[in-house]
């Protein structure tokens, strides 16, 4: 028997796979305003679309602290051509959760990322070969120097991947830099979590990393392994998807 299988609109076999994601693809919102804005409100700038305020998923006002910050999610939105996809609007997402989650839960959130500064992705090293040995060194050890002259924390480093205790005074010091302001620590928080490294993460937050250079040192294995064994088309979509998660958080530590 013929295997019968849903057309693309060329003509060509759908394939089964993403024709199953598109079914799992919640339906987007046609754009149904004409401009974006932004106008004073309690809560500091409320992003506005035709005069109307935007609601986060809790139904609170997505507001932002100061008026460039909410000027950067209005234009956010401006710029949806056709359809309002959340996926592609990164820095309305990190508020909405900033504004509903870190907001209501900083100590939690603080705490999470005190996690990981012991066992920081830049505290963990090659062993071989020595051209990665080295690449490590270039991009992780000026964040380990900050750290260590500009916060007072001086982390141990290790050879592979098994656990070694820091020091609770390099920990303390380090924790004391994590940001308390919601906005600021959402940010951080989101930092983290992309690139495993609550020192970097820091160092962006206190402008010791640009954001570029903050992911070139969050992706120096996974590039290393790329350059000698070859690049997948899925995994660069999804590593250009968390870049630009990482530029609204770098976006939010710039402007709030």
């Amino acid at each position: 028997m013929r295997d019968i299988r849903p057309e693309d609109s060329d003509g060509r076999m759908a394939d089964p796979n993403e024709a199953a994601r598109r079914a799992m693809r919640p339906a987007l919102r046609r754009r149904f305003y004409a401009t974006a804005g932004v106008a004073p409100h309690e809560d500091g700038f409320a992003i506005l679309l035709d005069g109307k305020p935007v609601r986060t998923p809790a139904r609170r006002p997505l507001a932002a602290p100061t008026r460039a910050l909410a000027g950067a999610i209005a234009a956010e939105w401006q710029a949806v051509v056709d359809v309002v996809d959340p996926t592609r609007m990164p820095l309305t997402r990190l508020a909405n959760a900033i504004i509903d989650g870190v907001a209501e839960a900083a100590g939690a959130v603080a705490a999470e990322v005190r996690g990981y500064l012991g066992s920081d992705l830049l505290l963990y090293r090659a062993a071989a070969p020595d051209a990665l040995v080295r690449r490590q060194v270039q991009h992780w050890d000026p964040v380990i120097a900050w750290a260590r002259e500009t916060l007072g924390a001086r982390f141990v480093l290790a050879e592979g991947v098994v656990h070694v205790e820091q020091p609770g005074h390099a920990l303390t010091a380090a924790a004391a830099a994590i940001p308390a302001d919601p906005w600021r620590l959402g940010a951080v928080h989101a930092i983290t979590t992309l690139t495993g490294s609550a020192l970097i993460a820091l160092a962006v937050a206190h402008g010791r990393l640009a954001a570029d250079e903050a992911w070139a040192a969050a992706h120096v294995d996974e590039d290393w392994n790329m350059e000698h064994w070859g690049r997948d088309p899925l995994a660069i979509e999804r590593r250009n998807s968390r870049f630009a998660e990482m530029q609204a958080a770098a976006t939010v530590l710039a402007l709030a």
